[in-house]
């Protein structure tokens, strides 16, 4: 297994005209690898929130569900932290392909055996397997991006590559939908996607590639000639880090990336405190039909693709490069619709659709930026683990609030008290990236302040 994972070594370079062509190929043909394989991650990360109002009817309370539910949150945290610094020392193309394959056989174990469904307990623990297995998608991935696209076109380049998880999320209902609908089974929301997601993972393994040095290319920032600004680039950046070099030189003592993973916690809580509990909030609040609920849950996922696309342009090139003037944009945006959804009373079903629509055109745009704002502060041989360290913060924090803290405040007080929670979340977390104005702009003017 360590020699599976063990990156591939550097091979003699190309001749010189034969550098150009096989870049473009191989840098077009990976980011498809990664795109699919990303989207396929999703297809098997939150399709049990799916099942939460079948689990309902047979008894189980919402507290209890959003506790098991909290299960992938806590453990994607922890693994996309702690497996994107083994990211950083892997083989991006077997670390990914891996992590998917064996999320998809919990995801199928969970719909096909009656006895990974009967608890609470039991829930969890496969849920919090499948989140640590889901940490090995975003980490390879963003390693993958930074090895074959420079600083200066990141900013679009992972808006586009970012999309693949509202494309994943958005096609998640639609297949579990034709699932139940072939085999007449509501258990097919788990194993229809599971086997769907394993066709993704031999995709992943026959695209993509490790660094370009593998395949006899030199680094990307010498055939682009773009250099990172946040912080010093050096030739030694090309070799692979320690463990300890990466935690302690790079992540750790990072004022500005601490800064942003503490403002990811709550623009997560906002994500999956609308996300996961729409299919039951339309059903109990609004009167949804769970057909109708599960589109729904659709849509959110399909509109962020435009609103995630718009997101990085804003960011690269009208605010050349700098991520939090547009990430407080929309989360502005983003407060003023989950209080128009909020409010709007039951029998509207069309505003109901319209602003659940306009919060994932939204919200995606910050959680993307403060990704790639991740990326664009460390070495690309340390981009696994800062992008983990602020998704550590993102579902340890905000994803097990939105499902543990949101399902028992509804319990207790009902849905006004949910919704409370994620307006407060918008609020703190507009201040929160407000503070790493200045700071974001003296780090990309190349002062070492923040690095």
């Amino acid at each position: 297994m360590i020699g599976f994972l063990k990156p591939p070594a550097h091979k003699e370079p190309l001749p010189k005209e034969k550098v150009d062509s096989t870049y473009q190929r191989l840098r077009w043909r990976v980011f498809i690898g990664i795109f699919i394989g990303y989207a396929g991650y999703y297809l098997v990360r939150k399709n049990f929130t799916l099942a939460i109002p079948h689990l309902v009817e047979q008894g189980f309370t919402r507290a209890e569900l959003g506790f098991a539910l909290s299960g992938v949150a806590i453990a994607y945290g922890l693994s996309k932290f702690l497996m994107g610094s083994v990211s950083d020392r892997s083989n991006a193309r077997n670390f990914m392909a891996l992590g998917l394959f064996v999320s998809s056989l919990i995801m199928i174990a969970m719909g096909t055996m009656p006895f990974f469904t009967s608890s609470v307990g039991i829930m969890f623990l496969l849920l919090g397997a499948n989140g640590w297995f889901q940490g090995m998608g975003w980490p390879p991935a963003g390693r993958t991006m930074v090895h074959w696209f420079s600083a200066s076109e990141r900013g679009t380049k992972m808006a586009v590559w970012n999309v693949a998880h509202n494309i994943g999320g958005g096609l998640l209902a639609p297949i579990a939908l034709w699932g139940m609908a072939v085999f007449a089974d509501w258990h097919a929301v788990l194993y229809t996607n599971g086997v769907a997601a394993l066709g993704v993972a031999l995709i992943i393994w026959l695209t993509v590639r490790d660094a370009p040095q593998s395949e006899g290319l030199p680094s990307i920032e010498e055939y682009k000639n773009d250099y990172p600004k946040a912080f010093d680039y050096d030739k030694e950046h090309e070799q692979e880090f320690s463990a300890r070099q990466i935690f302690m030189d790079y992540v750790l003592n990072n004022k500005l990336l601490w800064a942003i993973a503490v403002a990811n916690a709550f623009v997560y809580l906002v994500r999956y405190g609308v996300l996961d509990w729409a299919p039951l909030y339309l059903a109990e609040a609004k009167h949804f039909s769970f057909e109708d609920a599960g589109w729904a849950y659709a849509l959110y996922e399909w509109a962020g693709i435009p609103g995630t696309l718009a997101c990085g342009w804003l960011s690269d090139k009208v605010f050349n490069g700098r991520r939090a003037p547009a990430s407080i944009i929309y989360m502005l945006l983003t407060l003023a619709c989950v209080l128009i959804y909020w409010f709007n009373p039951a029998g509207n079903p069309n505003i109901d659709i319209a602003m659940l629509v306009a919060i994932g055109f939204l919200i995606y745009g910050p959680v993307m930026l403060i990704g790639v704002h991740a990326l664009d502060l460390v070495p690309k041989k340390a981009a696994g683990t800062a992008a983990g360290f602020t998704g550590l913060f993102g579902y340890v924090g905000g994803a097990v609030t939105a499902n543990v803290v949101i399902g028992k405040a509804v319990d207790v007080a009902g849905w006004d008290a949910g919704f409370m929670i994620i307006t407060g979340a918008c609020v703190l977390s507009i201040i929160l990236i407000a503070l790493t104005l200045k700071a974001e702009k003296r780090s990309l003017e190349g002062e070492a302040a923040f690095a």
